[in-house]
């Protein structure tokens, strides 16, 4: 059942922060749990300010989904109100600090893009279906037979990515993008991180951020650079052009597209992306 299908029936009603998250309470519940996200397609989850609308939908759900790690600050004064049960797919992952920015940014807290990591995703569908079992243990095997099958293909995505950088030289084995949102990727991966900025905000890509970044890729002859859908490129195609480096493209991060976009689903999002960074680190070779 796809994210936002109208309730019906004694399915499970589950509210999720974004549509990655929504998709994955999908993928997990199956015709069980009819679920909806509060931002939609191409929407930045991180400065989103909830609606009336999403307080009544939240109140009438039987469980929030969110991924914590201060992704979603705004989410205290949406459950505070209606008292809500919440699941933070993020409780029990060691958090990263977000390092690797050309630019220090004192106070920055740990990084809350955990599932951009394959493995990391295991843990998130794990939390997922012991949360649907909690509020329906009749379906608990359901959910759990579900999320095996589910944690299976993203271990199938970590090998893809693995083999597929395997060859790649150690110096051009680094990840540039404009949000730090791939720390969790990039460990696994042992792949080297530099950003433009560390989190969204109305600061992106000041002068002094694309200067730092210019040099780190001139440093490492960094072959490509990235940016995410959601934010404007506009600094790293300058990166680009000052340094030689190729701008391999928009990498998928805060929310899917829709069906007709490359990233529908969760799994899809994270393929495309393994994609993208393989083809544009080792210059299109299989």
């Amino acid at each position: 059942m796809p994210p936002g299908e109208a309730s019906s029936g004694d399915r499970l009603r589950v509210v999720a922060t974004f549509t990655v998250l929504a998709d994955m309470v999908a993928q997990v519940g199956g015709p069980r749990v009819d679920v909806t996200s509060l931002t939609g397609a191409g929407m930045n989850v991180h400065g989103y300010e909830p609606s009336p609308d999403d307080l009544r939908r939240a109140a009438a759900a039987d469980l929030l989904v969110a991924n914590g790690l201060g992704l979603e600050a705004w989410l205290t004064a949406l459950v505070e109100p209606i008292g809500i049960p919440t699941v933070v797919l993020t409780d029990g992952i060691v958090p990263l600090p977000i390092t690797g920015s050309a630019v220090h940014t004192a106070g920055v807290p740990n990084n809350p893009h955990a599932w951009m990591s394959p493995r990391a995703g295991q843990h998130y569908v794990a939390a997922i279906a012991d949360a649907l079992s909690d509020h329906d243990p009749a379906n608990a095997a359901e959910y759990a037979g579900r999320a095996d099958a589910y944690s299976a293909q993203l271990a199938e995505v970590e090998v893809y990515l693995t083999e597929r950088l395997s060859t790649l030289p150690p110096d051009r084995r680094v990840l540039v993008t404009c949000e730090g949102a791939f720390s969790y990727l990039a460990a696994d991966l042992e792949l080297d991180e530099a950003f433009l900025w560390p989190v969204n905000s109305e600061r992106q890509g000041t002068p002094r951020q694309t200067a730092a970044v210019i040099t780190a890729v001139r440093e490492r002859s960094v072959p490509a650079v990235f940016c995410e859908w959601t934010v404007s490129a506009t600094a790293q195609l300058q990166v680009a052009r000052e340094t030689g480096a190729t701008y391999a493209g928009e990498l998928y991060v805060d929310s899917l597209t829709g069906p007709d976009g490359p990233a529908p689903t969760y799994l899809d999002l994270l393929r495309y992306d393994a994609d993208l960074i393989v083809d544009g680190l080792t210059g299109g070779a299989g």
